[in-house]
């Protein structure tokens, strides 16, 4: 038939064509088969298992903290946190509904930290309640078919054995903010992340590198849901998606001893203070205690909003460090550093007398002993140990506020002691080229008269004061204190060690100048006269100094009014500072009572307890015998005759 011919080579053709095209695309195809199951099917196979595994972290616990006899202060527990992820939440609604009763949260809750953390990714986890407890964990898990999208997270939590007890030293740890992450990371040389916990305070932040280990990971099997199935063990099956196993942090030795710690925290019971001891031939802290405390553990389990404001809106700051963060006039502790300035310039002698009739006129101005009778004829050890304004003022009279800021400075006061701690604070002393500088003004005489007993522009802290004393027991060394012995892996392999600092060491002109300020140091404490007297401890031999700190200065016609009298926050700061034993000085101690009127009373009970403590742990033998020459001081007191105890150049 006509064109026939034609018409079948044109199907020919296009069979042909499609044909071809059939081929290539069957070739294509296995080509493409080829290059998925072949060529890349490792990598593909990687990516199924991947879908269906989760990579979890596993939080590397810190290091321990112990204390100098081996103690342990500073734990790790697990805490388990409620996460939710909202890409697998199915019904959100009934979700967030039966997560609230087994919760136990207010109608609302979860939706804020949905719509809060709205903008992340879906596939991130969001903490719905952390710290839940076992009963909380075992409902959870136990419907978790019916709790699409919610998940337990067990995270390594800090416990603190003694909770309140030496909190501002060990410090606290918590989650680190969005602003600290690149500060942080720049300081540190970490890869920080939002959720990761490190060092806020205290040890736990200036020993947090050492302290803190490194983060591993596991895979657990997932479904569709994103419910955690089972563990899965990667070892070995892929490369890339292998476990990696946590790395605990190094633990830490502290210098601290803990039945010291409990005995000072104690003893400032009510009260708003701080206590701090050194050992004076080494500057080992012995005990740094500061009250009101807080839980640091509240801050690594979860740190509630209620538990937060009950710290913050207190008018007492529980989260200031007394010892170190806050300075105040030193009062009378301050008069034995006076006495040493006056000696060491020939001002006075051991032999110098100076009448007290209560009061001093020096210009327009009456300068008032806290006697009001006066201590009439006075030398340097009954101005020391009854505490006489006058004496030293009229030693003061003969010389300049320079040269008292040379000897106070000499013994560590009026800059940082520099403890590996942060936030110390300077404390002050005056001089005339500081008045200058800081006001514009000339110094004027009769501010050194306030000055020599511990008022006006004078500021110390308590571990300022503990220092000084220290130096004046053991002759003249200045240790700077520290609180950290050795750091040593988990297995005990020692990292590094910390050894005295000796920052000077200096002698003094007159070799009496120590002996009678160190006898009237002792008077106070052990003569019946002493204004410590009746709170001297028995066994320890103390020598030591109370003060009383003005918080405000007092109206002429009020300067005798009793402090008790006074409303709380005008009345005066108590201070004590002792060395002990006197004879053989060990121990140096500071404390500071705020508005606890008087330094005998409110602060020497408390450096009593904790220097009682160190002598029956550490040198019970010379307890026992002091306990001996205590029973014969109070004998020779008793008719009337000289004092045991005699003053020594040791």
């Amino acid at each position: 038939m006509f064109g026939e011919e034609e018409l079948v080579k044109v199907h020919k053709t296009r069979a042909g064509m499609i044909g071809n095209i059939m081929f290539a695309a069957f070739g294509l195809l296995l080509a493409r088969l080829w290059y998925l199951q072949v060529y890349k099917g490792e990598l593909l196979h990687q990516f199924s298992i991947q879908n269906r595994l989760r990579k979890e972290v596993v939080w590397a616990p810190r290091g321990l903290i112990h204390s100098r006899d081996d103690q342990l202060l500073v734990d790790n527990i697990p805490r388990y946190d409620a996460i939710m992820t909202p890409q697998y939440l199915l019904d959100k609604d009934a979700t967030i509904q039966k997560l609230d009763k087994i919760l136990m949260l207010e109608p609302g809750t979860i939706e804020k930290l949905l719509k809060k953390n709205a903008n992340q990714a879906t596939y991130r986890p969001i903490t719905i309640k952390k710290n839940i407890g076992f009963e909380e964990l075992a409902q959870i898990e136990s419907l978790n078919a019916e709790l699409p999208g919610v998940s337990v997270e067990t995270f390594i939590s800090r416990e603190y054995k003694d909770k309140e007890v030496g909190a501002h030293l060990l410090g606290y740890i918590s989650e680190i903010s969005q602003n600290q992450l690149p500060r942080f990371r720049k300081r540190d040389g970490l890869d920080y992340r939002l959720g990761d916990f490190i060092g806020q305070f205290g040890i736990e932040e200036q020993l947090d590198k050492f302290l803190r280990g490194s983060n591993g990971h596991e895979f657990v099997e997932v479904d569709s849901r994103g419910r955690r199935k089972r563990y899965i063990n990667t070892d070995n099956l892929f490369k890339g998606i292998e476990d990696e196993k946590p790395i605990q942090g190094m633990n830490v030795k502290l210098t601290i001893d803990r039945d010291m710690q409990v005995a000072g925290f104690n003893a400032l019971e009510g009260k708003v203070g701080s206590i701090v001891a050194l050992d004076i031939s080494s500057g080992e802290v012995l005990t740094m205690v500061s009250r009101p405390s807080f839980d640091p553990s509240q801050f690594s389990r979860g740190l509630t909003p209620e538990y937060w404001r009950s710290l913050v809106t207190n008018k007492e700051n529980p989260l200031r460090d007394r010892n170190i963060q806050e300075h105040y006039s030193p009062g009378s502790t301050f008069k034995a550093i006076t006495g040493i300035s006056a000696m060491e310039e020939g001002v006075i002698d051991e032999n110098t007398e100076v009448f007290c009739s209560g009061n001093l006129r020096f210009g327009r101005k009456v300068y008032h002993c806290w006697k009001k009778e006066g201590h009439g004829a006075t030398n340097i050890t009954k101005a020391i140990r009854e505490s006489c304004n006058v004496f030293f003022q009229r030693a003061a009279m003969k010389m300049d506020i320079d040269t008292i800021a040379k000897y106070a400075m000499m013994f560590g006061m009026g800059k940082r002691t520099g403890i590996s701690l942060p936030r110390e604070v300077p404390g002050l002393i005056p001089t005339t080229a500081w008045k200058k500088k800081r006001y514009g003004q000339e110094w004027q005489p009769g501010e050194t008269l306030s000055c020599v007993i511990g008022q006006s522009y004078v500021l110390s802290s308590t571990m300022q004061l503990a220092q000084a004393y220290g130096a004046i027991g053991n002759g003249g060394k200045i240790y700077r204190p520290y609180v950290v012995k050795d750091i040593y892996t988990p297995k005990g392999e020692l990292i590094k060690t910390f050894t005295p600092e000796l920052i000077s060491n200096f002698k003094l002109k007159n070799e009496n100048t120590l002996k009678y300020v160190r006898e009237g140091l002792y008077q106070v404490v052990n003569n019946p006269k002493g204004t410590a007297f009746y709170r001297r401890g028995k066994g320890i031999l103390m020598a030591g100094k109370t003060g009383t700190s003005q918080v405000v200065r007092s109206a002429a016609d009020k300067v005798y009014q009793k402090c008790e009298q006074m409303d709380y926050k005008y009345r005066h700061h108590g201070l004590f500072v002792a060395f002990a034993p006197a004879n053989n000085p060990k121990i140096a101690a500071a404390a500071m009572v705020e508005h606890g009127c008087h330094g005998s009373s409110a602060a020497a009970p408390v450096v009593e307890a904790v220097i009682t403590t160190y002598m029956q742990k550490y040198h019970p033998e010379e307890y026992l015998k002091n306990l001996e020459i205590d029973k014969e001081i109070k004998t020779q007191w008793a008719k009337g005759l000289a004092p045991v105890h005699e003053a020594s150049d040791e």
